[in-house]
């Protein structure tokens, strides 16, 4: 009989075991969005060569086709993380390994797993999963994808089969077998998007977007009528139970809560939402001897006053449409999609963050908008000037982050979703997006535009076309999760 011995499986042992020992990152699998919806190749996966020493570096080396319209990829998940780390097994084949990159499609609900070992410059479908196995358990629009440490993978959706709110989890095998769903009892959330687990504490943390067949038509004012058909709460699950335990209003001031992170060190009971309406951040943390959480607001980024065109003056958030923690758990990095800044957040201080760095990387307001007045501005003195690199403008502002392992580089990709990117950036959907990079001073906390990297997506083989979430082959700081000892 063998001895048992300790295989550490995918991963790292911690998140600063990530953030010192990890590799540089050499490729960037990028979700890409073609919006011409009567394209029949449909959307694709980007691998995108970042490796400074390779000849092809900032350029696609590599698409892997859908072949089929109507999907809008959006987010992605491994099919294991830093959560299975520990895995003890007799026998070394047994061991979980990270190989497949799972892509949710948030229109027609088919969920792609692609194989992105056999060769990673080249990733290949490996199993489709028909829309009809999701509606068959009645929940659609599947969003966030996280491995869990037992090898199965749990997707969040956000409706029903007709497209109504429906706040659920759905549940696959290390085989991408279809479990059903995962919360158990009556008690279910108005509204689903994104979550996170810390089993240490025996509690997951989701929040809310809206309604499909709201947020699918583009936003409207209208929606903010039924907050049970939009969100404006996070909520907490006991993770042993799969039961809902608390949920905590936020109001109109935290409408639209998305992006959701515990810290990634794993026995630090807090986090941070970031609330995109609006453009608040809040901070969550769990009572002592309490499984409750108190929260409250920490960042709160002043709306602008603005007259589009002949318009009336309105209201401009900033849309915090994405939240990313470094593994150290030291900066938080915050989006402002409409605004067109970036910011550094020192959170030493998790309940008084302190603006460190801020980059403009386009946005609505910029000054060469003729059709649009800025007539009050809370923060600026001056309209930001747009954004060029090698010679090309950014058009849209920053959306979705990954960050280097090291906390050293910040890339940065520019459509939210394509119904909303044609609304608020016609140009960009025309032109195509990008991806950008930031350096990142993680000594001093500041951020600086690198000048000579851009990823254009404007002249693809079948049209202009729109990049979204991003991830590296080793794992990455918004899809690894840890667990503790």
């Amino acid at each position: 009989m063998s001895e048992k011995k300790c295989c550490h499986g995918p991963g790292y042992a911690t998140p600063l075991d990530a953030m010192k020992n990890g590799q540089r990152e050499k490729l960037l699998y990028t979700v890409t969005v073609q919006p011409n919806i009567n394209e029949p190749h449909g959307d694709y996966l980007s691998t995108v060569d970042v490796d400074p020493d390779s000849p092809t570096f900032c350029q696609i080396i590599h698409r892997t086709f859908t072949n089929r319209i109507g999907n809008e990829l959006h987010h992605s998940g491994w099919n294991t993380c830093s959560s299975c780390y520990h895995t003890e097994e007799t026998n070394t084949d047994l061991v979980p390994k990270r190989d497949k990159l799972i892509l949710p499609a948030l229109n027609s609900d088919f969920i792609y797993v692609l194989d992105v070992v056999t060769d990673p410059r080249k990733p290949e479908i490996f199993k489709v999963i028909d829309g009809s196995v999701l509606k068959s358990h009645n929940v659609t629009a599947p969003h966030t994808a996280h491995c869990l440490a037992n090898g199965n993978i749990m997707i969040s959706t956000m409706g029903d089969a007709e497209g109504n709110a429906k706040g659920d989890f759905v549940l696959f095998d290390a085989n991408f077998n279809c479990l059903g769903t995962w919360i158990k009892g009556e008690n279910k959330p108005y509204c689903g998007y994104d979550f996170w687990y810390q089993p240490y504490f025996d509690v997951m943390v989701s929040s809310e977007w809206g309604a499909p067949k709201k947020f699918k038509r583009g936003w409207s004012d209208d929606d903010l009528t039924d907050l049970t058909q939009y969100g404006c709460r996070i909520n907490f699950f006991k993770w042993s139970t799969h039961t809902l335990y608390q949920t905590i209003d936020l109001g109109m001031e935290g409408v639209t809560p998305l992006e959701i992170r515990f810290m990634h060190n794993p026995k630090r009971a807090e986090g941070f939402v970031g609330c995109a309406l609006n453009a608040n951040v809040y901070y969550f943390k769990k009572k002592s001897n309490s499984d409750e959480f108190d929260c409250r607001k920490v960042i709160d980024v002043p709306s602008k006053l603005v007259q589009v065109g002949n318009g009336r003056p309105r209201e401009m958030g900033g849309l915090i449409s994405d939240i990313l923690l470094s593994l150290d758990d030291r900066f938080l990095y915050i989006n402002l999609w409409r605004h067109g800044d970036l910011r550094q957040y020192d959170i030493t201080d998790p309940e008084n963050p302190k603006l460190t760095g801020q980059v403009f990387l386009g946005g609505s307001i910029c000054n060469d908008l003729t059709n649009v007045k800025v007539i009050e501005d809370l923060e600026l003195k001056e309209r930001p000037d747009p954004c060029y690199i090698k010679g090309r403008r950014l058009e849209g502002g920053p959306q979705m982050m990954q960050l280097s392992l090291d906390g050293k580089r910040l890339y940065v990709s520019s459509s939210l979703y394509s119904p909303w990117d044609k609304m608020f950036y016609p140009k960009m959907v025309e032109k195509g997006g990008h991806i950008c990079l930031i350096d990142v001073d993680i000594v001093n906390g500041g951020m600086k535009l690198n000048e000579n990297f851009l990823v254009d997506f404007g002249e693809e083989p079948y049209g202009a076309t729109l990049p979204h979430e991003m991830r590296y082959p080793g794992g990455d700081c918004t899809s690894d999760i840890w667990l503790a000892n």
